[in-house]
């Protein structure tokens, strides 16, 4: 097949990294010829552009690292190291896991303390040994590993869940598969396509989330995987797809503890960081909501206990408050060595100033207030979950719609937001109007 199916592509991005190397090159596949015979590191992308013809390899993709616009750049990034998950034992596995199936960080594969290793970068250089992520470069049949860094454990196995394209564990969000019609029949309007309905599902906003011709996916945490319909009359619908038979995994004591955004956090720690005990999430009082433990079986929704189900900075619940709809857990850490390169990696080129005010009608306002005017935590912009809409980042370029903060792209009378709460479709954020006479 032709070189470039192996890698997603991403006009007009660029990325910021100190590892890469410099060709000059007459196309895009003999740049992606360049990454692959790349000897000075690992090669996750590279970065083409058309007006100079200039090629550079790079050892990091947009998941790792900040972006930016380029009109004349072309991003290419090597799916193997966009997924997860793992085929078969995981000789091919590529994905960011650093810490085994009971939570012992990774040891490093350069470095020869505690343990000194057998498998180096130097003496495989075609493993994939970068940093401490976990992998099979012996073929273990027990799938990929890392030497630890507790002295007395040399090595462990790592929980890395399967990749079935055949069937769908959970809610379907790590489905893979080809299946490319709705459970009506209609066919499914292809990602990168936007008629006959406009979305904000891309691969520049969900690099990760292999949205690819028009196969269906659940990048958005939908009860089950679903696509946009090529019917101008039907938006989008779910997909007919099989659960799979064998179960999903089973977290390890290592979820007790928090690690990256603590999406796999299982603990049972049940109060706020402000004190505030936690509503369970059975129950729909004193809040409303919509994370109902039947239909999202692998959220581990169990009591009251803190849990992180839709990708938030960090693990939260709803509250027995009722003036307080939900708050953030104070999770130990798992490594405070991973905490700092986790919160060093996610520092943004600008940082932006935090305002608790707007000015005018508030369509410049470029704070990070999250919470409606009620106390109800604001949805992502470009989700669809819990409600459909069209007020997307890619419709609005210029309205900086990131994450869930409060803004105003359409010219209401102040900051608003689409809120989590499935009974409530949007309401005003939680702002006032700054002084006319305060300073710029």
């Amino acid at each position: 097949g032709d070189i470039l199916d192996d890698y997603i592509r991403t006009d007009g991005i660029w990325i910021l990294t100190q590892n890469k190397q410099f060709y000059k090159t007459n196309n895009e596949k003999e740049c992606a010829e360049k990454c692959e015979a790349e000897g000075n590191f690992n090669c996750r992308a590279f970065l083409f552009t058309r007006k100079k013809l200039q090629c550079l390899t790079l050892a990091e993709n947009a998941k790792m690292t900040v972006t930016f616009n380029s009109t004349d750049a072309v991003l290419f990034e090597k799916k193997i190291y966009l997924l997860q998950c793992k085929k078969g034992i995981g000789k091919d596995y590529r994905g960011t896991e650093a810490k085994t199936q009971r939570g012992i960080p990774c040891q490093m594969w350069a470095e020869k303390t505690p343990h000194r290793p057998n498998y180096t970068p130097e003496k495989h250089p075609k493993a994939g040994l970068d940093r401490n992520y976990c992998r099979n470069p012996d073929g273990d049949e027990n799938g990929p590993w890392c030497y630890t860094t507790d002295p007395a454990t040399r090595f462990d196995y790592c929980n890395i869940p399967e990749c079935d394209d055949q069937c769908m564990r959970c809610n379907g969000e790590d489905y893979h598969g080809e299946v490319s019609r709705t459970e009506s029949g209609l066919e499914c309007q292809r990602w990168d396509a936007q008629e006959p309905h406009m979305h904000g599902f891309t691969l520049k906003h969900f690099p990760e989330k292999d949205l690819k011709m028009n196969y269906c996916r659940n990048p958005d945490g939908e009860l089950r995987p679903w696509c946009f319909t090529t019917s101008p009359t039907k938006r989008w619908e779910y997909c007919n797809i099989p659960h799979c038979t064998s179960p999903p995994r089973v977290s390890g004591p290592g979820s007790q503890c928090l690690s990256g955004k603590g999406e796999g956090y299982r603990g049972r720690i049940a109060t706020t960081e402000s004190g505030n005990a936690c509503q369970h999430w059975n129950t729909q009082f004193p809040h409303k909501h919509g994370w109902i433990p039947d239909r999202y079986p692998c959220k581990g929704l169990e009591k009251n206990y803190c849990r992180n189900p839709d990708g938030e900075k960090r693990p939260w619940c709803y509250t027995t408050t009722s003036s307080v709809r939900w708050e953030y857990c104070a999770i130990p850490h798992c490594d405070e060595r991973e905490h700092v390169i986790v919160g060093m990696s996610n520092v943004p080129m600008k940082v932006p100033l935090v305002e608790e005010c707007y000015r005018g009608k508030g369509q410049s306002y470029r704070g990070t207030t999250s919470i409606t005017a009620s106390g109800k935590k604001c949805q992502a912009w470009n989700s669809m979950f819990p409600h459909k809409h069209e007020k997307t980042p890619d419709r609005f370029p210029n309205a900086d719609l990131r994450d869930n903060y409060c803004r105003n792209p359409d010219g209401d009378s102040s900051p608003w937001c689409f809120t989590t709460d499935p009974s409530v479709t949007w309401e005003y954020c939680n702002l006032k109007r700054c002084d006319d006479h305060t300073q710029e």
